[in-house]
């Protein structure tokens, strides 16, 4: 097995250029974001928030606190700066439950546009529309209903795999959830029941609840944890409605300091799970889902996602993503396609294999990430690409299919012992197929190197039990001593026999 390694992920996967910014003035944070990357599938370049909790008062005054709208201009101010000289012209600002509630609010929001900025004030459904639309981006065809918590709010709105159904939002952020308090767990969830009954949410069953907001992800990242959970990042963390009761109920029962004291958990967030477990408590008792899903994409992809035209939807957000990614690595598209389509008829009849997203996707998705890893170090491109596939925030891309692209890396890279985790996240058939693909990889690019000629002059299938090697008898010494013995090795594993024949 391969060494188990504590890694710092933290701008690993960095190198795109900035295409658009969005500035959230929400009731706990303000934040910029500037993304890059594929429109479908777009990266997140840069991330900073200022804490300054418009929403606090919105209970007692129904106003901005001075010192917090002071605070929230004074970040505002650093990213008018920061915006102008990156010379970023897609800038959208969004405001939320705090700025809607406000009573000062539009004053607030003329301080904004002075600083240049064109503020859009959400509506309250208006602002689960946009979160639901993050989130049918994240997962083509999600259906269910999205719980979107905030600072100021909670937005509720059921998705349908196309559009968006029925939604509200109630006040029920987690500045506000303290006001729902009796002191006990049971007391303040039958509260917490009582308001989403009274909205019309009682017995709206749905198969998926999908969390969006930095407390539910801090909650998913605690779950990841206390499980030894062998991936890093809460995008797509799954549990079925039994873990997703003991979750809440041990989040519930938990001290902020306890939660702060655990690594990625920040104090901010701290002080709110606890609440947000008991909310969580008291929606699974309401809504009776059958699974929880965290949503890393949310209100801010959502007016990304919002604003593409209907092919860009379509395109599948995985290879959108890799393929961007690998590009930028030095793996031109065509390069890869031609690669993933000579080595396709080595592969095994398809099977239905369970727990992975259709196989093809994941093999092309691969196959990108194997070959620009080649432009790596040798020392490094295994265990850093191994990192690319397990840690990288992927769109649409569930934990076995991480494993499978994982240990295609392994088999690209000669690295037949797979690592530990890998194995908790896929079948062994799963990972052996996967390892076949990256041995196929492998030889392809070590029997040709880049040559385009290769596609054209051989082909690689399987025939009567056989690995079967055709190449024109023009570049017939192509086939080396390197890669016999790749080819011996790729149909050993695939129980075939090698021969390469000469084509006159």
């Amino acid at each position: 097995m391969t060494r188990k390694r504590k890694a710092d992920h933290q701008g690993a996967f960095s190198g795109n250029r900035v295409d658009r910014a969005i500035i959230d003035i929400g009731s706990n944070t303000v934040r910029l974001v500037l993304y890059g990357g594929s429109p479908r599938a777009p990266v997140v370049l840069f991330n900073e928030k200022v804490a300054a909790r418009l929403g606090r008062d919105i209970a007692e005054t129904g106003r901005l606190a001075d010192d917090a709208a002071e605070l929230a201009l004074r970040g505002l101010r650093r990213y008018a700066l920061l915006l102008d000289d990156l010379k970023i012209d897609k800038i959208d600002v969004v405001a939320t439950a705090a700025v809607r509630e406000a009573s000062n609010g539009e004053e607030f929001l003329d301080r904004v546009r002075a600083l240049g900025f064109a503020p859009r004030l959400l509506a309250g459904r208006e602002e689960a529309r946009i979160s639901a639309m993050g989130i049918l981006g994240a997962f083509p065809g999600a259906a269910g209903i999205v719980a979107d918590l905030g600072g100021g709010s909670l937005e509720l709105i059921e998705v349908d795999g196309q559009g968006t159904g029925k939604g509200i939002t109630l006040p029920l952020g987690t500045l506000r959830l303290p006001e729902y308090a009796t002191g006990d767990v049971p007391g303040t969830k039958a509260r917490l029941r009582q308001v989403l009954g009274r909205a019309g949410w009682a017995g709206d069953a749905r198969g998926t609840l999908y969390l969006v907001g930095g407390t539910w992800r801090a909650m998913a990242v605690f779950a990841m944890i206390e499980r030894d959970y062998p991936l890093t990042d809460p995008h797509g963390f799954t549990l079925e409605y039994a873990d997703a009761k003991s979750l809440g109920k041990t989040i519930a029962q938990s001290a902020p300091d306890d939660l702060a004291a655990m690594t990625r958990i920040s104090a901010m967030r701290s002080a709110s799970l606890p609440g947000a477990g008991i909310l969580l408590l008291a929606l699974l008792k309401t809504i009776r889902p059958e699974r929880i899903i965290f949503s890393s994409w949310g209100l801010r992809e959502g007016v990304l996602f919002d604003d593409l035209e209907a092919y860009v939807r379509a395109q599948d957000p995985l290879l959108a993503g890799v393929g961007e990614f690998a590009a930028l690595r030095g793996t031109p598209p065509l390069l890869a396609a031609r690669v993933a389509g000579w080595t396709a008829q080595a592969i095994p009849p398809r099977r239905a294999i369970a727990g992975a997203l259709n196989t093809e996707r994941l093999r092309e998705a691969a196959t990108m990430l194997c070959l620009a890893a080649m432009q790596i170090e040798p020392n490094l491109r295994v265990e850093l690409a191994i990192d690319w596939a397990l840690h990288k925030r992927w769109i649409d891309l569930d934990p076995a299919g991480r494993a499978m692209i994982a240990a295609t890396v392994c088999g690209n890279g000669n690295q037949l012992d797979l690592p530990a985790a890998l194995y908790a996240l896929a079948s062994e058939e799963q990972l052996e197929r996967a390892l076949c693909w990256g041995l196929a990889i492998r030889l392809c690019r070590r029997l040709g190197g880049r040559s385009t000629k290769l596609f054209q002059l051989s082909s690689l299938t399987i025939e009567s039990g056989t690995l079967l090697l055709s190449i024109e008898a023009s570049h017939a010494d192509l086939f080396g001593l390197p890669t016999e013995k790749d080819m011996a090795l790729l149909a050993g594993r695939l129980g075939l026999e090698p021969e390469m024949r000469i084509v006159r």
